[in-house]
């Protein structure tokens, strides 16, 4: 798989990136570290190398998951991680890389991302200089090579590259979740921000796979997630519908066409998630799939079906 520049950092990433929230455990029902290890391995193999993970994910197990299973090609492998919202004082962003790094078993982080804005959570407001200031002193030290942030708006984004290099933003994107493309994709083009895009298959609901009448199992915190519920869920199965057919044409996949489509925006690459070594291969061969840009328009007035009955809040759960 083709790598390219995460920002104008050094670090090159794939368009396709191996997700692991589910790695941590917390909040995901039906997880096996030995499928999770099997698949980082075998989408290595595929052709991905570059994973997503962050301290907060099983309160570090995700970590130690993903140094078990790449330790042995961490050479050939981008880390990203992330450091979460009530650790965003100079010393706990220290602390906390320091955390990561031993979990992840290396030397160095390739991007070390800011995961929520100081507030979020109930957490205490820390001022951005503050936290920007440590991730520059750890970026001399030569402990994380890139900076990057999550779920921040426009103006936060802005503010923050106020105070030292941000080379990529991690929003909630995909086909059915698309307020980065008016609020902060504009910026990141202007100013070569690579978009890393989570949750690129709205948590499943992309792959097809959820008929009309599911039910998640206690402890899945999708059952939250506005997309899953309502009138939001009854319109995205009428998307899916529509999609079928151009993925038919293609033969691919509904997860991959949407993954297709998603790679296909200005600046985007894709965080998948993944339970076994055949959904994680799976998702490589989304870069196999060539849209023209007349299907690309028509896929995307399709998940205007979803996204235009949308409200402005940019969290998809309601936590």
């Amino acid at each position: 798989m083709e790598t390219k520049p995460l920002g104008t950092s050094e670090v090159n990433i794939t368009p396709i990136i191996m997700g692991t929230w589910q790695a941590g455990k917390s909040m995901w029902v039906g997880i096996e570290d030995a499928e999770t290890i099997k698949g980082l391995q075998a989408g290595f193999e595929a052709g991905i190398t570059t994973v997503d993970t962050a301290e907060v994910y099983g309160k570090g197990h995700s970590e130690r998951i993903v140094a078990q299973a790449l330790g042995e090609v961490r050479d050939q492998v981008v880390y990203a991680t992330k450091v979460f919202a009530n650790h965003l004082k100079y010393d706990q962003v220290i602390q906390a890389c320091e955390s990561s790094l031993k979990k992840l078993k290396t030397d160095y982080i390739d991007l070390y991302q800011i995961h929520w804005p100081s507030g979020k959570f109930n957490s205490e407001i820390v001022p951005i200089e503050e936290t920007m200031s440590a991730l520059n002193k750890l970026q001399e030290q030569g402990k994380i090579r890139a900076i990057g942030v999550s779920n921040f708006s426009g103006s936060q984004l802005a503010e923050a590259s106020q105070y030292g290099r941000i080379d990529s933003l991690q929003p909630p994107y995909s086909l059915f979740w698309r307020q980065v493309e008016q609020d902060a994709m504009p910026y990141c083009v202007e100013h070569n921000i690579s978009i890393i895009a989570y949750s690129s298959l709205a948590q499943g609901l992309l792959t097809g796979k959820f008929g009309l009448e599911h039910q998640f199992e206690e402890g899945d915190h999708r059952s939250k997630n506005r997309l899953f519920n309502g009138d939001n869920y009854q319109r995205a199965q009428q998307a899916l519908a529509q999609l079928r057919l151009i993925a038919e044409r293609h033969h691919c996949t509904l997860a991959q066409l949407s993954l297709a489509w998603l790679i296909a925006q200005p600046q985007t690459n894709a965080i998948a998630g993944f339970r076994n070594s055949d959904q994680a291969v799976q998702n490589t061969h989304a870069t196999e799939v060539k849209l023209s840009a007349n299907e690309l328009q028509e896929i995307d007035q399709i998940g205007r079906l979803v996204t235009d009955h949308l409200d402005d809040n940019p969290v998809m759960w309601n936590f």
